[in-house]
């Protein structure tokens, strides 16, 4: 086949299909790996494959509005003096100032503000355009270590230590020389220009017991009054919880491959990681073992797109979740108001390849200052506001038809799997059986 037409006789082959040719072409063109943003394109198990077993006659469903269903939650209770309440269970991931412009930034900070959520800071450091307008922004702490002082430090909420992300679990993160601005350069103290590439690993320490010694220091400096979250790139995920457990965090954070980057190896993305879906069972086990499942709070991350999506986390045993695509996309990237502009940067509206070369028309993945303008940070907040609110309405919809009084109450009981494989990892039973693989009866 070529050009997208169909000629008779002719079967395109799995191994080596359109895509695998091209990537093969290309890579013998430019000698060098494919670098891109967004996350892993290859279907995998993910939500979609549960489905909710609503309330008829042996379980009694909540009468729409007329009954309360809470959503809120709070995060940090086990160690923190200020632990950050919450109105619902859905935060903001971090997204650098450098992979975003200053008005993207401030727009998540509004928006989140607006429904009572928090929003975070990402690599690079803290902006005041963020600082301002989030009642609640969590600073985070990378490997990098770009942008990060004491000062900042104690102005966040609560503090994220970064150990790995999902779309690129042991690796560092990529920044191409075209986001390097005069002011990225000067937050990060890096040259103007210049691709920077983020460390894969944090260079004070090299196993939990230092992890440990990382969170005291941290929870020194701040006082004790800050949350320690510890985000992980899901791998060995049951073990890696355990492992930040026994170190002193208060919030674990799992993303799964399904998680987006602003740039890393396309190899990276699609090849390294677990799912989302299995990686939310291994943690909740893992903590449920130590017995301190809800002690420690779970934030869920990678693919979250739909309050159908932050329902079965939560039923699954996550306190919150986390968005960080589905939020881009809701300021506006990816609108094909742009198409024109997307394609003359060699992408489309709808992919987010090419998009991590800092020429984002909508103005949110750029430094460009004309592109950047064109984001009224005003309309973006309202925008992650309403995208916000109709993700926890969806989830309180589901919770009232499985009779939950909160989102919380909300339990694997509730769920069915659509596949063997999802039943396998999420550990509720396949459709219409009482079968869960893997599990077998006494």
């Amino acid at each position: 086949m070529s050009n997208g037409a169909w000629h008779p006789g002719l079967r395109e082959s799995y191994l080596y299909d359109r895509n695998v040719i091209a990537e093969i072409q290309r890579a013998s063109r430019e000698g060098i790996y494919d670098i891109r943003g967004f996350g892993a394109k290859r279907r995998l198990p993910h939500f979609d494959d549960l489905l909710f077993l609503g309330a008829s006659v042996s379980r009694y469903p909540l009468e729409g509005y007329r009954e309360r269903c809470g959503t809120d939650v709070v995060l940090g209770t086990r160690f923190a003096k200020k632990p950050l309440e919450l109105k619902i269970p859905v935060t903001i991931a971090g997204m650098s100032f450098g992979a975003l412009s200053a008005p993207a930034k401030e727009a998540l900070g509004r928006g989140a503000s607006e429904v009572g959520t928090a929003t975070t800071t990402g690599d690079g450091g803290m902006t005041e355009e963020e600082r301002s307008h989030s009642t609640t922004l969590v600073y985070q702490v990378l490997p990098s270590r770009y942008g990060l002082n004491p000062d900042d430090l104690r102005r966040g909420d609560a503090i994220e230590i970064v150990v790995g992300q999902g779309a690129k679990p042991g690796g560092g993160g990529m920044l191409l020389g075209y986001k390097i601005s005069d002011r990225v350069a000067a937050m990060r103290a890096l040259p103007k220009g210049i691709d920077q590439r983020s460390a894969c690993r944090h260079p004070d320490w090299t196993g939990p017991d230092d992890l440990e010694i990382k969170i005291h220091e941290l929870r020194e400096i701040t006082d004790w009054e800050k949350p320690i979250f510890v985000k992980i790139g899901a791998t060995r995920t049951y073990y890696d919880v355990q492992l930040a457990v026994k170190a002193g965090a208060d919030v674990i954070v799992v993303d799964g491959m399904q998680g987006g980057t602003a740039a890393t190896q396309d190899v990276f993305i699609e090849h390294v990681g677990i799912p989302t879906l299995p990686a939310t069972r291994l943690a909740v086990t893992a903590l449920q073992e130590l017995d301190m499942h809800r002690k420690v709070q779970l934030i869920i991350s990678g693919g979250i797109r739909t309050g159908a999506d932050v329902a079965k986390a939560l039923a699954l045993g996550a306190d919150a979740v986390s968005i960080g695509t589905a939020a881009l996309i809701s300021l506006g990237d990816n609108s094909p108001e742009y198409e024109d502009e997307y394609r003359k940067i060699g992408s489309a509206s709808g992919f987010y390849d090419d998009w991590q070369a800092g020429r984002d028309p909508a103005g949110i993945s750029t430094q460009d200052d004309k592109l950047s303008a064109r984001l009224d940070p005003v309309l973006g907040g309202r925008r992650i506001a309403n995208y916000l609110r109709v993700l926890t309405l969806e989830a309180q919809t589901l919770a009232r038809a499985c009779g939950k009084s909160h989102v919380h109450n909300l339990e694997p009981e509730d769920l069915v799997a659509l596949t063997v494989e999802a039943a396998a990892m999420a550990r509720v039973p396949l459709a219409g059986t009482d079968w869960i693989p893997g599990r077998y009866s006494a």
